[in-house]
């Protein structure tokens, strides 16, 4: 076989298995996922353990996401006021601030936020149960581990990102009318009156769906690499990275297809 033929042979046939692999992982995680929903309509159910990962899914998660959305609020007013300054357009900065936190920064930027945080807690918790084997000893005592350990932390998440997104949103706008009333000399009822004119249910309804999803996304992540842990604290470490990236690129790839489907 000539050189060239074998480099490209050899080029195809690692750009297939690349192919299969990921076609592999991608049915593994909708098998994951469909198995996981299939549990919200058979008994039994854990109210407690669902509690538990409210409490430490979204109450936790508040500090975080309110700083992160206080600062994009006020430096996103900056920006636009430096922006529209350009055109004469400086009236623009409290509709567009609360537009663009409602529409796009607030949940996206509030789900990469918790994904950082949960993702990586779920993966390693998970990971490490794994490990230690406590997940077949759940096995053993006849306790089914996707309706015990996957489904309260993915139901958890989809429940409370929402509400931190929300909360998120009134902090972000918050954040930008601060800085348009002390740095930029807005007047405080002309800022609250253009930002309540310009912001529609649409904007709002559709960041709080678009933060559902991602609750699913970045908890179906964590816990989907942390079920399939390695084994050792390597394989806990590398599920636990893979459960933040791949959480991470979700996000941003199903918030295209959400604002595409909105708007």
């Amino acid at each position: 076989m000539p050189a060239a033929l074998r480099v490209l042979t050899l080029f195809l046939a690692s750009i297939g298995r690349s192919t299969l692999g990921l076609c592999r992982a991608t049915g593994r995680l909708v098998i994951f996922a469909a198995v996981t929903l299939s549990h919200l309509v058979r008994p039994p159910w854990y109210p407690g353990e669902f509690g538990q990962q409210l409490l430490r899914i979204g109450y936790f998660s508040l500090p975080v996401v309110g700083l992160t959305a206080l600062f994009t609020g006020g430096a996103l007013a900056l920006q636009i006021y430096a922006g529209g300054a350009r055109f004469n357009a400086e009236t623009v900065v409290p509709s567009i601030v609360a537009i663009g936190i409602t529409r796009e920064l607030g949940p996206v930027l509030g789900g990469l936020m918790v994904a950082g945080r949960v993702s990586s807690s779920i993966a390693a918790e998970i990971g490490t149960m794994r490990v230690t084997e406590q997940i077949d000893a759940l096995t053993t005592l006849s306790t089914n581990p996707m309706k015990y350990l996957v489904l309260p932390r993915v139901l958890a998440a989809v429940v409370s990102m929402p509400v931190l997104v929300a909360v998120g949103d009134i902090i972000g706008i918050m954040g930008g009318f601060l800085v348009g009333i002390e740095r930029l000399d807005f007047n405080a009822g002309v800022y609250i009156r253009n930002t309540l004119d310009f912001l529609q249910p649409v904007d709002i309804v559709s960041g709080l769906v678009k933060a559902a999803v991602f609750g699913f996304l970045l908890a179906l992540m964590g816990c989907y690499h942390g079920y399939h842990s390695g084994r050792g604290a390597q394989g806990v470490g590398r599920a636990t990275t893979n459960a933040v990236v791949s959480a991470s690129i979700l996000i941003l790839a199903s918030n295209y297809l959400l604002t595409e489907a909105f708007f």
